[in-house]
C-alpha cells in the first residue's frame, strides 16, 4: 500500500497512476471547471471535510443519494448494527421484504419490486423487461436525460455525458442502439406497435433541473396506451425526494414502471424497479426475462434505506422543500445582485442552476438544446470560487444543486452570503 497523502494534489497524483482520470466516475472529474479535485476525508450533517482538513457546505450530497445530511446517526447506526451480523449472504434476508414492501406501499403503480445494486442496474433491467413483456424491440427516451451506463440509453444522455461533450460513448457499437428512439423533452412522440417502452425522467435532473411542460407527462400516459407501450419512469433522483410518491404522485401520472435508487439505499449502493404483478412476473425466475446480481438486497444497503425512509415523514418533506425554496430563492437574488447572468430553477425539493445571459432571471430550460446554452465557463468560474469560499456545487455544469435536511436556514444563509461574494468574483473576472 502507498505512503498516505496529505494534500489532495497528491492523492490526485496518485490516483491519476492507477485510477482512469483518477476519478471512479467520470462526473467527478474536475476537467470542465478546472482546478483539483478535493478528496473527501470524512462528511457530518450539511458539510464535507477534504483531507487537508477544509470545510464544505455541500450541496452535492453523492448527487442526491443523502437526503437526511452526512452520517445521520439513524442510518450509522443501522449500517453498524447489520454490519456485525454479516456484509454479504448471497441469500435472501427480511429487509430485503421490508424495503420493498416500504416501496410498493409508497409507490402506487408498483405491486412488486426487484432490488439491484445501483440505479443503472435497475433502469437496464426496465428497458428488457418491456421487451419481454411486450414482445417489441424499440425504446424511446429523450435527449438530455441520463438512464445510467447502459449500451442502448447512452445516446443523447445528459449529466456526464454532456459535461464531456459527447453524444454517447466509444465501445457501444451502432447495433445497441439502432432500436433506440431520441426524442425532444417535453414533445410527446409518435409511437407505433414497435416501440416497447417510452422512458423518462418525470423531471429532467441530469441537464440541470427541466420540469415537465404541462400536458407533457399525461400525453406520454395517452400515447402509451394508444400503442400498447410501456411507461417507465426513472425516478432514481425523484423518488423518494420529491415526496414519498416521488415524481408519479406529485404530477398525477402513474407509469408502468418506475425505477429507483439514491435516496433508498441511505448513502449506500442500491437500485430498484417496480411494476404492478403482471409484468413483474415476467422477470426470472418466474418468468422468461433474466436478470440477477450477487449484492441486490445487500444488508448493509436495505438497512441504511429502511432507516433513511423511516425519517420521512411528511413534515420532513415540507421542510426539505421550504429549505430548498430558501435556497433557490436566496441564490437567485444574490446572484442578480451580484451581476452573474444565471437562473435558478426549483421544483420541488429539486435546485437547478444554468448561467449566462440567455438564462435571465425566471428563465426555465424546456429541452436539452435549451439546457446546453448554459454557460460552462462561468459557472466554471462560479465553481472555484465557490471552492475558495466554503461551498460545494457540483463540478458539471448539468448537475442538480440536492439541499438535505441537515442544511438549516442558518447553514444556508451561510452558504448564501458565501455564494454572493462568489458570484461578484466570478463577474469580475
Amino acid at each position: 500500500m502507498s505512503e498516505p497523502h496529505s494534500t489532495n494534489a497528491d492523492l490526485f497524483e496518485a490516483a491519476q497512476r492507477v485510477i482512469p482520470g483518477g476519478v471512479n466516475s467520470p462526473v467527478r472529474a474536475f476537467g470542465s471547471v478546472g482546478g483539483t479535485p478535493y478528496f473527501v476525508a470524512r462528511a457530518e450533517g450539511s458539510y464535507v471535510f477534504d483531507v487537508e482538513g477544509r470545510r464544505y457546505v455541500d450541496f452535492v450530497q453523492s448527487y442526491g443519494a443523502i437526503i437526511l445530511g452526512h452520517a445521520h446517526p439513524a442510518v450509522t447506526e443501522a449500517v453498524a448494527k447489520a454490519a456485525a451480523d454479516g456484509t454479504s449472504y448471497g441469500a435472501p434476508t427480511e429487509r430485503e421484504v421490508a424495503l420493498a414492501e416500504r416501496i410498493a406501499a409508497a409507490a402506487a403503480e408498483v405491486d412488486q419490486v426487484r432490488l439491484t445494486s445501483s440505479g443503472t442496474e435497475a433502469t437496464m433491467t426496465a428497458v428488457r423487461l418491456a421487451r419481454g413483456f411486450t414482445g417489441r424491440p424499440q425504446i424511446v427516451k429523450f435527449a438530455g436525460c441520463y438512464h445510467g451506463h447502459a449500451d442502448s440509453l447512452l445516446a443523447a444522455g445528459g449529466s456526464g455525458v454532456a459535461t464531456l461533450g459527447l453524444s454517447g460513448s466509444a465501445g457501444v457499437p451502432p447495433s445497441a442502439v439502432a432500436d433506440t428512439v431520441v426524442a425532444p423533452y417535453n414533445e410527446v412522440p409518435e409511437l407505433d406497435d414497435q416501440v416497447a417502452a417510452v422512458i423518462v425522467e418525470p423531471v429532467a435532473a441530469n441537464m440541470g433541473v427541466v420540469p415537465p411542460a404541462p400536458g407533457f407527462l399525461e400525453g406520454l400516459r395517452a400515447a402509451c396506451d394508444e400503442a400498447g407501450a410501456l411507461l417507465i419512469f426513472d425516478e432514481v433522483i425523484t423518488g423518494f425526494r420529491l415526496g414519498r410518491g416521488g415524481a408519479a404522485e406529485r404530477f398525477g401520472v402513474t407509469p408502468d414502471i418506475a425505477c429507483f435508487g439514491k435516496v433508498i439505499g441511505g448513502g449506500l449502493p442500491i437500485g430498484a424497479l417496480g411494476a404492478r404483478t403482471e409484468i413483474m412476473q415476467t422477470l426470472a425466475p418466474t418468468g422468461p426475462v433474466y436478470q440477477a446480481g450477487t449484492l441486490s438486497g445487500n444488508p448493509l444497503a436495505t438497512a441504511a434505506g429502511l432507516a433513511a425512509l423511516e425519517q420521512l415523514t411528511p413534515a420532513a418533506y415540507a421542510e426539505l422543500e421550504a429549505r430548498a425554496g430558501q435556497f433557490a430563492n436566496g441564490m437567485r437574488e444574490a446572484l442578480t445582485r451580484s451581476g452573474f447572468d444565471a437562473a435558478v430553477v426549483q421544483v420541488g425539493t429539486l435546485v437547478g442552476l444554468y448561467c449566462g445571459p440567455v438564462a435571465g432571471p425566471g428563465w426555465v430550460a424546456a429541452d436539452y438544446d435549451d439546457a446546453r446554452t448554459t454557460d460552462e465557463q462561468a459557472y466554471a468560474r462560479l465553481h472555484a470560487e465557490l471552492l475558495r469560499r466554503g461551498v460545494a456545487f457540483a463540478p458539471g455544469a448539468y448537475e442538480a444543486i440536492f439541499v438535505s435536511l441537515a442544511h438549516t436556514p442558518d447553514i444556508i444563509d451561510e452558504a448564501l452570503g458565501a455564494i454572493a461574494d462568489a458570484a461578484s468574483a466570478a463577474a469580475q473576472a
